[in-house]
């Protein structure tokens, strides 16, 4: 009975329009009057205690270098030199968008930021060189939900301060399952355009090469910087994105100079209205995350999934499939959010790694992100594509299917993300 006055209360608010975030604290409302505890005082310090965490200062420092970069020619530069390196082989825009977009998810982290920037610089060469475009746009809206994976990530972040799991093992455990998954992209793709006629650009002289390289360079240093940073201890995840934010803007206007002041006051605007509308929603969700703690929720999911427990691959694959089905009406953070506490309970006593599960769960709700109807990124692309919604649903499914595969070969195979962490992890 308290998982069903969670779980209509919360769609039953959500079918009437009402934003997610209003719809958790309604949901949390809801479970507080059947559990006879409501107390508005408690209400309210869930709220505020919901926000009130260091390592989420992350979040809104990681969107303002998001914004930094792709207003400051650092995601332009990057995808020059995805065209210099790989540009002339056959289907190569494809594999460019591919390239760009791993290097851009270890800039940003945001899987909307990327598939914006990647739609408007690389999509109209693609149409423009003869490759169909909704097979293009599924490509680079694909290609944009490795950036929640990549680190820096602030899916792990929300994930980690959820979850009580650390976010810089979460981040060295992510970097081979998002270049997996970015592989799986480029095999998808050489599959597709095999038999495409279209002529490819001519090769870039050796010069023009490395000049793309020297252009680059400072912003292929973020990525070295924030990675080698966290590895050896030099700042937390959340100093990281200080660093990130600052380094992007210190290159933005004093080397690259394409960031004039007058464009600064719009960034920080649009940075912090995003930054707002994730953080309070976390902030609702700490009531019904409270609520579902109280309410023993998670013992009772334990009891639907006993078939599973003794069986590690058994409960990490129906668990994925839940967040599938989950993952197809709900956006990112808000899956994030409501099922952490209510999975990692189960999670710890099967005796699964946390970190292990947070990266799968990651990579299941950014693949969330183009599973219609909702698709975020989906809609990112169409709109700044100029496509309908139906062209990209098509274009992005071999893809799409492409990164459930690898998953679910991550889920049978667990040293392909256990092994890897330990390595990067120390």
């Amino acid at each position: 009975m308290t998982i069903s006055v969670f779980v209509f209360s919360l769609l039953g608010v959500m079918a009437l329009g009402v934003p997610i975030a209003f719809a958790l604290l309604a949901s949390g409302v809801a479970l507080m009057w059947h559990l006879d505890v409501f107390d508005a005082q408690i209400l309210a310090q869930n709220v505020i205690g919901g926000a009130d965490s260091f390592p989420l200062l992350a979040v809104p420092f990681f969107m303002l270098a998001g914004e930094i970069m792709n207003e400051g020619g650092l995601s332009r530069r990057i995808v020059n030199l995805a065209l210099a390196l790989v540009g002339h082989v056959r289907g190569g825009l494809g594999y460019v968008a591919i390239m760009a977009g791993c290097l851009l998810s270890a800039l940003s982290g945001s899987a909307v930021a990327d598939a914006a920037a990647l739609t408007a610089l690389v999509l109209p060469m693609m149409v423009a060189a003869g490759h169909k475009k909704e097979t293009a746009g599924g490509l680079i809206a694909a290609t944009g939900v490795i950036a929640p994976v990549i680190p820096p990530s602030i899916g792990l972040v929300i994930f980690g301060v959820a979850a009580n799991v650390s976010i810089s093992k979460l981040f060295m455990a992510a970097i081979v399952p998002g270049l997996l998954i970015g592989g799986a992209l480029w095999l998808t793709w050489y599959w597709l355009a095999r038999n495409e006629k279209v002529a490819p650009p001519p090769r870039r002289p050796r010069a023009e090469v490395l000049r793309a390289l020297r252009e680059s360079l400072w912003a292929l240093m973020l990525p070295v910087i924030i990675l080698v940073g966290l590895r050896m201890g030099v700042f937390t995840p959340t100093e990281a994105a200080v660093v990130a934010a600052v380094y992007a803007f210190l290159i933005s206007t004093l080397v690259y100079r394409e960031l004039p002041p007058s464009r600064l006051y719009g960034l920080f605007v649009s940075a912090a209205k995003t930054s707002a509308i994730v953080m309070f929603l976390i902030a609702a969700a700490m009531v019904a995350a409270w609520l579902i703690t109280v309410a023993d929720l998670p013992s009772k999911v334990v009891d639907m999934l006993a078939p599973f427990m003794e069986n590690k691959i058994l409960l990490m694959a129906a668990i994925m499939v839940l967040v599938m089905i989950v993952g197809t009406a709900l956006d990112m953070t808000p899956t994030i959010l409501i099922l952490t506490p209510v999975l990692m309970p189960i999670v710890r006593a099967a005796g699964i790694d946390p970190v292990y599960f947070g990266v799968l769960f990651i990579i299941n709700n950014s693949i969330g992100l183009i599973t219609p109807p909702v698709g975020v990124v989906l809609n990112v692309v169409a709109g700044v594509g100029k496509m309908k919604m139906d062209e990209v649903t098509r274009g992005v499914i071999p893809f799409m299917a492409a990164e459930f595969a690898i998953m679910f070969m991550m889920v049978l195979f667990p040293p392909l993300v256990t092994v890897p962490a330990r390595w990067f992890g120390g």
